[in-house]
């Protein structure tokens, strides 16, 4: 058992230390989040099983707070209204749960933070497509080789194999995101506060 304990660690540590390369994409995808949360825009999140748990924890960061007391910033899950997904899967199909809704939802300046294990989703995939069709900036967190690389404006591509250890730096990268947001928003008193 304590085989199965230690191979999980090393695993994980071997992934954290190939992910300082991520260092700018992560960067990046917080002065993009900062950037339209200052413009009075907000954040739409979506995934699937693990992801869609993500998607929710990371949105209450921002409606909550993450490291600092503050206001709260506009951040929904797409995943988070049973009785809209079920709607929407029964009326136009589950490929199409959360591009309706970013269709209905989402507007330009807005940004689509999208999160896949595999990078394959077809309905996260097609979310990404609808919401760059409508003008939104795009964020897709994703394992390794997505098949769309041109998917999302920022792909963020967690380097490990294992779903677990995808899913762990995905949160780890969510939190970094937020942690950068928050900074760049409240921290930075040259920049105008939402």
């Amino acid at each position: 058992m304590e085989s199965l304990a230690l191979a999980a660690f090393e695993e994980l540590g071997a992934a954290l230390t190939a992910s300082k390369a991520l260092i700018g994409p992560l960067a990046s995808a917080g002065r993009l989040a900062a950037d339209c949360l200052i413009s009075g825009r907000g954040l739409l999140l979506c995934g699937n099983g693990g992801s869609a748990a993500e998607a929710q924890h990371l949105a209450a960061e921002f409606v909550g707070r993450f490291m600092s007391e503050r206001p709260g910033l506009p951040a929904v899950a797409l995943t988070a209204d049973s009785a809209c997904l079920t709607a929407l899967g029964n009326d136009y199909g589950f490929e199409e749960i959360f591009a309706r809704q970013v269709k209905a939802l989402g507007r330009p300046g807005d940004v689509l933070w999208a999160l896949s294990t595999s990078g394959r989703s077809p309905n996260v995939l097609r979310a990404l497509e609808t919401a760059r069709a409508a003008g939104l900036r795009t964020v897709f967190m994703c394992g390794p080789s997505p098949p769309a690389p041109d998917a999302a404006e920022l792909i963020i591509e967690a380097p490990a194999s294992a779903t677990p250890r995808i899913q762990e730096l995905h949160l780890l990268y969510g939190h970094l995101i937020c942690r950068l947001a928050e900074a760049l928003i409240f921290e930075n008193r040259d920049r105008p506060q939402p």
